[in-house]
C-alpha cells in the first residue's frame, strides 16, 4: 500500500470534530422536538380541560407537576424545606 493511500484512509477514519458533533446533536434535537410537538398540544389541551371544568386551578396543576418532578428526582424534602426557609428569610414572604 502506498503512503498516499494510507494517509487518505487515516483521514477518512478520523474522529468527527466538535463542530460536527454539535451539528449532529442539534439535528437530532430538532427531530425529537418536532416529533414531540403533537404531544405538547395534547398536554396544553389537557391542562385547559381541567381548568375549564374547574377540576383544578392553574396553581393546583403547577403544584402537582412540581411535586411529581421532585418525586422523580428523589428530592430530599427536608433539604428543600430548609432551602425554602432560607430564601424566605432572605427575601421575605411573598404576598
Amino acid at each position: 500500500m502506498s503512503v498516499l493511500k494510507e494517509v487518505k484512509i487515516q483521514e477518512i477514519a478520523e474522529e468527527p470534530t466538535k463542530e460536527e458533533y454539535a451539528i449532529s446533536y442539534l439535528k437530532s434535537m430538532i427531530a425529537i422536538e418536532q416529533a414531540m410537538e403533537p404531544y405538547k398540544e395534547q398536554k396544553k389541551d389537557l391542562r385547559k380541560e381541567y381548568m375549564e371544568n374547574s377540576w383544578l386551578t392553574r396553581q393546583d396543576i403547577w403544584s402537582a407537576v412540581k411535586a411529581l418532578r421532585l418525586y422523580e428526582q428523589d428530592a430530599d424534602m427536608d433539604d428543600l424545606n430548609d432551602m425554602f426557609e432560607t430564601v424566605e428569610q432572605q427575601f421575605g414572604r411573598k404576598e
